[in-house]
């Protein structure tokens, strides 16, 4: 059975990517390296139970690896005077930004997989729910991979300046979404801006797959993850669009 033309170039640019951009140190730095640190600064040595606040620094790891290959594909791809190039071949712009959207699910959901399976080993790890933790992984992988995209978009064929907008963006959102604090113990303005987050949903998903707990219903969850979604990826084709007219 013959695979369409738009799956095959999808298929073509996720494995160029992953080839290409995996093995980069800024993807290493601050997709593995980074949420580590961040856990062993905020965990070791405080007590903390590791099993309640594991969902949360699931999330931050699928979000910091899944976000992080999309942020150094198109900046580098203009830099060497590729990107032209893929729009001459016989894909459209939805094929490349699917196929940049592919290679950071399967970096970000093959890493964090790797994590929890190896804290599970040491750690016992409940999971309540375990369709619900795997569509939290999938929802979560993907929506986190469309921010990369999206946040690759401006008009820069500099990787450094466009990682680092993307990570003026990223630092925050994982100090304001229930990562560090729980969502119950934050109120007033600091809670409203935990809503804005969609980091927020994600990691209250995972709680509600591994803790049976959450601040929300698992179905406002993954409404609002499939959302926020669609809109990266909306948003990341307009502006590319745009760009591509202006000659940027």
């Amino acid at each position: 059975m013959e695979v369409p033309l738009a799956l095959r170039g999808i298929l073509v640019i996720t494995g160029k990517n992953m080839r290409l951009y995996y093995t980069k140190p800024p993807v290493l730095m601050f997709g593995l390296l980074f949420p580590l640190f961040m856990f062993l600064a905020f965990f070791v040595g405080r007590g903390l139970d590791l099993v309640a606040f594991f969902p949360a620094f699931l999330a931050m790891m699928l979000f910091f690896t899944s976000s992080s290959v999309g942020p150094l594909i198109t900046p580098w791809e203009k830099r060497e005077k590729t990107y032209e190039r893929l729009l001459s071949y016989p894909v459209t712009q939805d094929s490349i930004i699917l196929g940049d959207i592919s290679a950071g699910v399967v970096f970000g959901m093959g890493i964090s997989l790797l994590v929890w399976a190896a804290s599970a080993v040491v750690v016992p790890l409940p999971i309540v729910n375990p369709l619900l933790f795997g569509v939290a992984f999938i929802l979560g992988t993907v929506s986190c991979a469309a921010l990369g995209v999206l946040l690759a978009s401006p008009a820069s064929d500099s990787p450094p300046n466009v990682m680092i907008l993307s990570n003026l963006i990223r630092f925050p959102l994982i100090f304001i979404s229930g990562i560090f604090v729980p969502l119950s113990h934050m109120s007033g303005a600091a809670r409203a801006l935990a809503y804005c987050s969609p980091l927020t949903y994600l990691v209250d998903l995972f709680n509600a797959a591994m803790a049976g707990s959450s601040a929300f219903s698992s179905l406002l969850d993954c409404g609002i993850l499939i959302m926020v979604t669609i809109v990266f990826i909306v948003a990341a084709k307009v502006i590319q669009k745009r760009n591509l007219t202006k000659g940027l």
